[in-house]
């Protein structure tokens, strides 16, 4: 009965040892007599029992790793608090194995040492705006390194930068500041528009007024000058009839005796008008227009019989 039980022991020693059942998305790595044999892939698996073992599992899974927090200097002189997280995967379950003696701590240092010599040569500024810059220069550096380890470093990320009270104090005046800035420049920009479009409306105002005027001055001028023609052209009739009137028979008589009366007139109106009493200096013309008046009119009036 005890040897059976013996037997049995050995059997499911055996058992364990032989079969071994390798999950999906890892990878173990088999040494015979102490020594590199094989990869095992997922699925189920045989072993040498006592001559082969599984010295090593890895995940083929990414991994996320958090970066612990350090202080790094820029180029100004300025401390950083930065923090981070890196993702890599296992590619090469060998090298994983033997190529460092743990692989992890070797790429958080690597990490911590290519992040700060990145910083070290950005000034305060430059860190925020190049994060992308640094985390692209960070992974190039890792991927490098990490080839011979068979890990492949697939992001890092910055998740903070954290500068000393003092500078972010002053990160903030300096924002306020801007903005200030902004502001005002937008208010007299806002001011000189507004004077622009006022001098530009004055502008357009006073020509449209100045057209106004020009062209009422013109309307003026075209209407006097039709009156003038007006005028000229009825003087000019009246004057073609007079001349007409005194191609007639009679005419002459007839412009002869107005203006013996016209003169007449004119002599009457001045001695009434006037206390000194202007007289021709030849008295025989005044005579000679009354004369010449009573003979045109007796002679008028004989024709008239």
């Amino acid at each position: 009965m005890e040897i059976a039980l013996v037997v049995l022991v050995i059997a499911v020693i055996f058992i364990v040892r032989t079969f071994k059942i390798v999950p999906q998305q890892q990878a173990w790595v088999v040494e015979r007599l102490g020594k590199y044999d094989r990869t095992l892939t997922p699925g189920l698996k045989f072993l040498v029992p006592f001559i082969e073992r599984v010295a090593y599992k890895h995940s083929l899974k990414e991994v996320p790793l958090d970066v612990p927090s350090q202080v790094c200097i820029t180029k100004d002189n300025t401390q950083l608090q930065v923090d981070g997280i890196l993702y890599f995967q296992v590619t090469d379950p060998m090298r994983a194995s033997y190529g460092s003696s743990d692989y992890i701590v070797a790429i958080t240092q690597l990490a911590q040492t290519t992040l700060r010599s990145v910083i070290g040569r950005m000034e305060l500024d430059k860190t925020f705006e190049e994060r992308d810059l640094i985390n692209a220069t960070v992974v190039q550096a890792l991927d490098e390194a990490a080839l011979n380890w068979g890990v492949k470093v697939l992001r890092y990320e910055i998740k903070d930068l954290t500068p000393p009270a003092e500078i972010l104090r002053a990160m903030q005046a300096q924002i306020t500041a801007e903005r200030e800035k902004r502001a005002l420049i937008a208010a007299s920009e806002g001011r000189r528009q507004e004077q622009i479009n006022i001098a530009t409306g004055e502008r357009e105002a006073f020509i449209a007024r100045s057209e106004g005027e020009k062209q009422a001055e013109i309307n003026t001028a075209q209407g006097q000058a039709a009156a003038i023609v007006a005028v000229a052209e009825a003087t000019a009739s009246a004057i073609r009839q007079v001349a007409a009137a005194i191609q007639e028979p009679g005419g002459d008589q007839a412009v002869q005796l107005k203006v013996a009366e016209k003169a007449v007139e004119a002599y009457a109106q001045l001695a009434q008008k006037n206390n000194t009493m202007i007289v021709p200096g030849n008295m025989s013309e005044v005579s000679g227009l009354i004369g010449t008046a009573m003979a045109l009119i007796k002679g008028g009036g004989t024709q008239a019989r």
